[in-house]
């Protein structure tokens, strides 16, 4: 055996063991000089069909897939790639279709592009039936994903909304209120807080019933959100008949004044009842604020339990001034 002889057999043993099928194109004339053979068999072709494609091994191209094999040989031809790489599905006997990858380069000689078009085939389909699983896998986590997302912010909503009036509850309203504490400062802005309760609201329930009571803390909450500005102020509902309205970057003058325009607003609200017969109330509030500080200044820091505190304790002064009234105190 020569050492030709004895390469060639190495190359096979290596191209077998590897499951690599050897093939080879002549540029100048088109001849397939260098047969795929191990591709057909594994593809349940028997000798006589390998030969009918042999030399057109697109006509077992996937029609979606050919596109892009004759663009990465058209590239390669061209000198564009150091390398022509392509990944294919192929027929089988049987009419399933299995992934194959395609390796191959134009040989040179004498430093120049040759005639010997020289590559590989072999089999992918394992490692592109795996992808195909992580990525359906993938895309069925993200769909999770976004489904477990959407509960937690519906989550969130229920943990922060008062579920009769849709406002914001104690709890968003504490969470907001420390944040503008630490943030007004920073700014050099005020902060004011509204704490609005309904007048004998007992009455209305006893005289109309729990279900006319509802729809007046409805009413109320309605004419708050459409009044007060969005994304701005926080407008809560922080118990039976209790509401609050924090508005940043306001100072005690403007938080009284919009006070007394909201207990106008209550007082002339009208429920209808039943035919002929409306619901009115009115509302005391307490109205506190903070004024804008220096944030370098040694008592710049506020401190949201003392201002809801202000605010409270100004609207138990309301109530004993004879309710319907506003008062307030500026920190």
């Amino acid at each position: 055996m020569t050492d030709e002889d004895l390469y060639r057999e190495r190359l096979h043993l290596a191209l077998e063991a590897g499951g690599l099928d050897l093939w080879e194109n002549n540029l100048t004339t088109g001849e397939v000089t260098h047969r795929v053979t191990r591709i057909f068999s594994d593809l349940g072709y028997d000798k006589q069909e390998s030969l009918a494609y042999i030399d057109d091994l697109f006509a077992l191209v996937h029609p979606d897939d050919q596109p892009l094999v004759k663009q990465a040989i058209a590239a390669h031809l061209a000198g564009e790639t150091r390398q022509y790489r392509c990944e294919f599905r192929l027929r089988t006997h049987n009419g399933d279709w299995v992934w194959h990858a395609n390796y191959g380069k134009i040989m040179d000689v004498g430093g120049r592009l040759g005639t010997r078009f020289i590559g590989v085939t072999f089999n992918i389909d394992d490692r592109k039936r795996r992808e195909e699983e992580l990525a359906a896998a993938n895309q069925q986590l993200a769909r999770q994903n976004a489904e477990l997302d959407r509960m937690n912010a519906a989550l969130q909503v229920l943990a922060t909304t008062d579920a009769l009036t849709g406002l914001a509850n104690r709890r968003l309203l504490i969470e907001t209120g420390e944040k503008e504490c630490r943030r007004g400062p920073r700014f050099a802005q005020p902060l004011s807080l509204l704490i609005l309760d309904i007048d004998h609201f007992k009455n209305v329930n006893d005289q109309w019933g729990h279900p006319v009571g509802d729809r007046v803390l409805i009413a109320i909450a309605d004419l708050c959100r459409s009044r007060f500005r969005q994304g701005t102020d926080v407008v809560a509902r922080i118990g039976g008949e209790e509401f609050a309205i924090l508005m940043p970057a306001t100072p005690y003058e403007e938080g009284k004044r919009v006070a007394e325009w909201l207990r106008e607003a209550i007082a002339n609200l009208r429920i209808d009842v039943a035919e002929d017969i409306t619901a009115t109330c009115t509302a005391s509030i307490g109205v506190a604020s903070l004024p804008a500080k220096d944030a370098q200044a040694t008592d710049a820091a506020w401190n949201f339990d003392q201002l809801f505190i202000a605010a409270d304790r100004a609207l138990y002064q309301a109530k004993a001034a004879g309710r319907n009234s506003v008062c307030g105190a500026e920190g």
